[in-house]
């Protein structure tokens, strides 16, 4: 789910401009998304969604290997388009969330794998367990924005979690274990 932030250092990997030193890019937190679905008892695919957060991406155009990224954001802003659900995902059977608790990814390496496409690594914290997630990474479009007037890029990244792997396997495998992920996210050069 939060794997976003990896799509943003693609942006790092794959410009054309050279670059001197790292560059500060963040998030534009009204653009980027990031969509979980999940098999609801083969009934169903059920989704979710995070929105409105933010992040850094440290990018090195000459040194992909030297870019970073990273974002946070509490897992009470889980929208799932109904409320008891959203209930059920806060409560003791899965999150047991309180309005401190973050999910977090930062970055631990990029690989590019094409013009446009690179395999972004990072460590994922979710409900208090970190582990290592990969990122099937796209760069969209990168250029100056045509109403900012300022750098800009935009990616596309998907992933898969298995629940279980981060304490959260409440009713599986019947309610399934992997959950797909899809990332759109904006970046724009810091000021």
């Amino acid at each position: 789910m939060f794997k976003t932030l990896s799509a943003a250092a693609l942006f790092a990997a794959m410009s054309t401009t050279a670059i001197a030193a790292p560059e500060s890019y963040v998030l534009d937190a009204s653009h980027s998304q990031i969509v979980f679905s999940y098999n609801h008892l083969g009934y169903s695919t059920t989704y979710g969604m995070f929105s409105g957060f933010e992040g850094e991406i440290q990018f090195d155009q000459e040194d992909p290997a030297a870019s970073s990224v990273s974002v946070s954001f509490p897992v009470t802003s889980m929208l799932t388009g109904w409320e008891k659900r959203l209930g059920h995902f806060m409560s003791p059977d899965f999150f047991d969330a309180t309005d401190d608790e973050m999910v977090t990814f930062t970055s631990t390496g990029i690989e590019v794998t094409g013009d446009n496409t690179a395999l972004i690594t990072g460590d994922l914290t979710l409900n208090d367990v970190t582990k290592s997630v990969v990122l099937d990474a796209v760069l969209n479009q990168a250029g100056d924005h045509p109403m900012a007037g300022k750098p800009w890029a935009g990616f596309s990244a998907t992933t898969t979690l298995v629940r279980t792997e981060y304490n959260l396997g409440q009713f599986a495998p019947f309610v399934s274990d992997e959950v797909d992920v899809m990332i759109s996210v904006e970046a724009m050069k810091a000021e």
